[in-house]
């Protein structure tokens, strides 16, 4: 099914460090999807624009980023409650999608799939379709979060099967027939130290779903990448005049460290074999 989305009913207000947020649809930025954004656009801006595809959009405020940049997009999200707000951020901009095209393949310049993969039981054939959607010469790029060992409650309450290890995730693209462009970890080290207080809360919700007799996988399918409870409560201080220091800092630290395995997520761009 395709659609496109009608005029917002609400500002989306670009900051010119954070981009987008939607604030009136209770969406801001987290501090590691700021991390990663700001991985993600150092690579864009160096690529001509063409044609992306962002598998799992979420609220779609990265891809309506990137339509203002003169990138042709498309988004595809299948849970309802991300789509309506990604139509209403996407403002008629671009078409969203709740399932695939049929003339997805070879079809797109670059394709985005930003902590999607972890959410996906099988991820080998994932990563198949989405190498077939890329036209020849096309670039992916793809982000998940990294070390198994550091699974915690915020996994669970987002609905992942796995984190991956460097080794594990190296080896999943290449055995989907992707040739690996740039590998490097990302988040160090404002993720780290944000991680376990969100796991903590996290945890509580949990509990909370369980004694209450709550479905807690539904939740995930409807939530997942839109939930931000946390985060709003921690916005303004990111916004305010030491935050915005902190996070210019932090894109720095994780730059310094993008070659080592210290982050909390890994992001690749790769190309087809």
């Amino acid at each position: 099914m395709d659609s496109t989305s009608p005029k917002s009913e609400f500002a989306v207000p670009i900051d010119r460090l954070y981009g987008p947020s939607a604030p009136d649809a209770n969406w801001v930025p987290s501090p590691s999807f700021l991390l990663r954004r700001h991985r993600v656009l150092d690579f864009l801006e160096t690529v001509p624009s063409g044609s992306l595809l962002e598998v799992g959009c979420g609220a779609g405020t990265l891809l309506f980023e990137l339509s203002l940049q003169g990138f042709t997009c498309e988004a595809l999200e299948a849970s309802a409650s991300a789509a309506a707000i990604a139509r209403a951020i996407a403002q008629g901009r671009y078409p969203l999608h709740t399932e695939a095209q049929s003339h997805w393949p070879g079809a797109f310049d670059y394709l985005m799939a930003l902590e999607v993969l972890e959410h996906i039981e099988n991820d080998a054939e994932a990563l198949s379709v989405w190498r077939d959607w890329l036209a020849p010469s096309g670039r992916a790029i793809i982000s998940v979060p990294a070390h198994q060992h550091k699974w915690n409650a915020s996994d669970e309450w987002a609905g992942h099967y796995r984190r991956y290890n460097r080794d594990t995730f190296i080896e999943a693209l290449v055995e989907a027939g992707f040739r690996i462009e740039r590998l490097e970890s990302y988040g160090f080290p404002i993720a780290n130290i944000i991680n376990p207080i969100r796991a903590r809360v996290h945890a509580k919700q949990l509990a909370k779903r369980r004694h209450t007799g709550q479905d807690t996988q539904a939740f995930h399918n409807s939530e997942s990448g839109i939930e931000r409870r946390v985060e709003s409560r921690l916005f303004p201080l990111i916004t305010s005049l030491p935050g915005r220091v902190l996070m210019r800092l932090a894109f720095q630290l994780q730059f310094l460290t993008r070659h080592t395995n210290l982050g909390l997520g890994y992001l690749a761009v790769v190309t087809r074999a």
